[in-house]
């Protein structure tokens, strides 16, 4: 049995180089430099070997960035980036990372569906293309939605079915006020397709960031353990975000917790084996 740990989602910025407008209000705190030296002693207390870093910036140059990042970094096996889905020559944007300086380390695509303001948009005929020339091109598409863009996610799975998607932080469900629905039915649909796997991450930021405790986060892990199965789950620390609400450790410590009650290789999967399939990473 490897030792080989995973975390499957985390992020690196520095808002003194780049533009990041979400880190305004209660984010405000996260609005400083993160980057590598500050997350490798974190890895080590928590026996973590590899991770995977994604995008926090809807631009072409912050993922060029972390893939640079990412090749002088021994433990970070891939790069999520972000690419612009609607433009016509998406396909092309894509064979050009690849092509270039570091770009064997790309493995997926992300876009912050949450905040677009039509609930729809991963339906729309531009971005379609845009996430058919994801799926040509062998890399997943990172799914970060809601409850309310869970059922256009759930209709792209279908319409793509060699479209590997990685739902991210188990589709925000709302933790903070403890309720279950409509999340748990929406999530149930895109669990019932092959080609969706799921991020069990960036759940403390949605309880409440002074007060949770794992009680109250077990609830929805149980549900997504009962819906994928653990062979279609990773672990994700969502660092730095996460910090806002819980220490490094605690996340990751939390998470194994609640998920005692796997053992072997089911364990396994949730620690490495689906986040190094998925996205076809070595460890």
């Amino acid at each position: 049995m490897t030792t080989a740990v995973i975390d499957a989602h985390h992020h690196f910025w520095d808002p003194d180089t780049a533009d990041y407008p979400w880190m305004t209000g209660p984010y405000e705190p996260l609005r400083r430099a993160y980057g590598p030296a500050e997350l490798a002693p974190l890895l080590r207390e928590t026996a973590v070997t590899d991770t995977v870093v994604v995008q926090a910036r809807q631009d072409l140059a912050e993922t060029t960035s972390l893939l640079d990042t990412a090749a002088a970094t021994d433990w970070i096996v891939g790069v999520v980036g972000w690419v612009d889905l609607t433009s016509p020559d998406v396909a092309e944007t894509i064979a050009a990372i690849r092509e270039g300086p570091n770009g064997h380390l790309l493995v997926g695509i992300r876009h912050l569906v949450h905040d677009e303001p039509n609930p729809q948009w991963l339906l729309g005929a531009d971005v379609q293309r845009g996430l058919a020339a994801v799926a040509e091109a062998g890399l997943v598409y990172d799914l970060l939605v809601r409850t309310r863009e869970l059922p256009a996610a759930t209709e792209i799975a279908r319409r793509l079915p060699n479209l590997r998607l990685a739902l991210n932080h188990i589709a925000k469900p709302l933790i903070a006020t403890r309720q279950t629905q409509p999340w748990a039915t929406a999530i149930g649909q895109i669990a019932g397709l092959a080609n969706v796997t799921c991020k069990v991450s960036g759940m403390v930021t949605e309880a409440d960031w002074s007060s949770w405790t794992p009680a109250d986060l077990a609830p929805y892990i149980k549900t997504v353990v009962e819906l994928f199965g653990p062979e279609r789950l990773m672990f994700g620390s969502d660092w730095p975000v996460s910090t806002l609400a819980a220490s490094y450790s605690e996340v990751f410590e939390t998470t194994m917790q609640i998920l005692s009650e796997l053992v072997g290789e089911d364990l396994e999967w949730v620690r490495w084996r689906c986040a190094a399939g998925t996205y076809g990473v070595n460890v």
